[in-house]
């Protein structure tokens, strides 16, 4: 059997796996339950699962693609991707209850649902709702690209970009549209076994199979590359202290309200699960070091990768020293970085859409209506994707410069709403107005860092400014009754379902 069918025929099984594992998800309560117990998994899962849908939410085919190719590329600068999770799950720890107090009391769903409660404003969580899957599409995008490349490489080209993109499809629609939350939950107990595994395995191996071990490939980097272990990193990189600063403190703030992020949150059964998720998941982070040390390693072994062939420097030292089935393994952690961040992806999209956007219309008022409205949006967005990946990969890839950056201008209109009474409807359509603008004007102008500070800071503080400003020069609106009996509720850890 030749190394390419033993790998592929690997993957193949897996994904059978991966697809019934996701379907096991929906027996019993999960099967003919509502939008909530599909999209929050009925706000029920326990510390485990939080753990492992959360973790493989934010550990993607970046771990494998990106973060070995900056790790190649730049080399120091990519710990700010370590960074700002771990700052971000110490703002999680207070914020992640109370966004779970809030939508418990008021049965929400999504953060959309939060802004048109908040504000008395239906129309308003509609619109972000559309503003977020804008942000949200190009995530879907490039991780069925990943999924691709990493199947492609890992298969020895058998399975050809365009297949592995098609079935990474087609695997998470399905589990999705019939299990929703739970389901992926389900899956990334199996991802985070197999990422734990073989990172584990490739920290170890990498370095005593091509060095010798980690003093001789430590020693070799500081003799011989020591720009990669400092701060802007390697060559004319732009990202140097200014950077890393700013961009750890705009992404710790802008993961806690990350639809992505808030679905895990609201799925949880109550605040201490969330409590001891935030204490637990910094120590996933140990993972992350290993594909970004590991880049570097390729430097020595693979000289000479430029442009996007810099991001498969960890592949090709895995392609080229283990053994075929070792490789298949491999790829399905990888592909399974892919397919588990995708499918929360979709599932948060169909989730707005359904609370927020299709509940403007009588007819998909209803419970039933709201779920299938939902489920459908799930599949149109998968598709909407899949086909730009195919015909036109740079307009989503265009997209994707400003969606972090983009999303982290809903922090005043979703955090500083709920805890600040006074900001006023037109002060927070403002400011987000105003952020969106700037940040799209920066880095579509190639001013992305400003001075050496990241783009989205500097939107972000015009945002606050103007939604400020606005605010204090006019009238306040409905600020949320109750709103602070709920939250102190959450941050106590007080609470229960009603």
């Amino acid at each position: 059997m030749s190394d390419a069918a033993v790998a592929s025929t690997l993957f193949g099984a897996f994904m059978v796996v991966t697809l019934a594992l996701g379907l096991l998800a929906v027996r019993g309560k999960g099967k003919g339950g509502g939008l909530a117990e599909w999209s929050v998994g009925g706000r029920s899962l326990g510390t485990v699962f939080i753990w492992v849908l959360m973790a493989g939410e934010g550990y993607t085919s970046f771990s494998y693609l990106g973060a070995a190719g900056w790790g190649y590329n730049y080399g120091a600068p990519v710990l700010y991707v370590v960074a700002y999770m771990s700052c971000g799950y110490a703002v999680g720890y207070v914020v992640g209850p109370l966004l779970w107090a809030y939508a418990r009391q008021h049965g929400l769903v999504s953060i959309t649902d939060m802004v048109a409660h908040r504000f008395g404003r239906p129309w308003l969580g509609a619109a972000v709702a559309i503003l977020v899957t804008v942000f949200l599409l190009p995530y879907i995008q490039l991780q069925i690209t990943g999924m691709g490349v990493v199947v492609s490489t890992m298969s020895y080209g058998a399975i050809s970009l365009n297949w592995a993109y098609f079935v990474g499809f087609a695997v998470t629609t399905v589990f999705v549209v019939v299990s929703g939350l739970r389901g992926s939950a389900w899956v990334s107990v199996l991802k985070d076994v197999l990422v734990i595994v073989t990172l584990a395995f490739l920290a170890v191996y990498v370095p005593l199979h091509y060095f010798g071990g980690y003093g001789d490939f430590l020693g070799r980097l500081v003799e011989e590359k020591g720009a990669w272990l400092t701060l802007p990193g390697s060559g004319a990189s732009p990202y140097g202290t200014g950077w890393f600063a700013t961009t750890t403190f705009l992404n710790a703030l802008t993961v806690v309200i990350f639809p992505t992020t808030v679905a895990g949150y609201l799925g949880a059964r109550d605040a201490d699960v969330l409590r001891r998720n935030a204490m637990w998941l910094p120590a996933y982070n140990i993972l992350l070091f290993v594909p970004m040390l590991l880049g570097m390693a390729a430097l020595f072994v693979v000289p000479g990768l430029s442009g996007a062939e810099s991001n498969l420097a960890l592949l090709k030292l895995v392609v080229d020293s283990l053994p075929a089935w070792a490789v298949g393994v491999i790829g399905v952690a990888a592909a399974l970085s892919s397919i588990v961040p995708m499918a929360v992806f979709m599932l948060v999209i169909g989730t707005m859409w359904g609370s927020s956007v299709l509940s403007l219309v009588p007819r998909w008022r209803g419970p039933a209506a709201r779920k299938a409205g939902a489920q459908v949006v799930v599949v149109v967005a998968g598709v909407v994707a899949l086909l730009l990946t195919y015909g036109a990969p740079n307009t989503l890839v265009r997209l994707s410069l400003i969606s972090y950056e983009g999303m982290a201008q809903l922090l005043p209109m979703v955090l500083v709403g709920l805890v600040w009474r006074r900001l006023s409807l037109v002060g927070a359509v403002s400011g987000l107005v105003v952020g969106v603008g700037v940040v799209c004007g920066l880095v579509f102008g190639g001013l992305d860092p400003v001075f050496g500070v990241n783009a989205g800071v500097v939107a972000l503080g015009c945002n606050v400014v103007v939604a400020g400003v606005v605010t204090y020069g006019g009238s306040p609106d409905r600020d949320g009754r109750g709103d602070e009996e709920v939250l102190a509720r959450g941050s106590l850890g007080v609470g229960g379902e009603r």
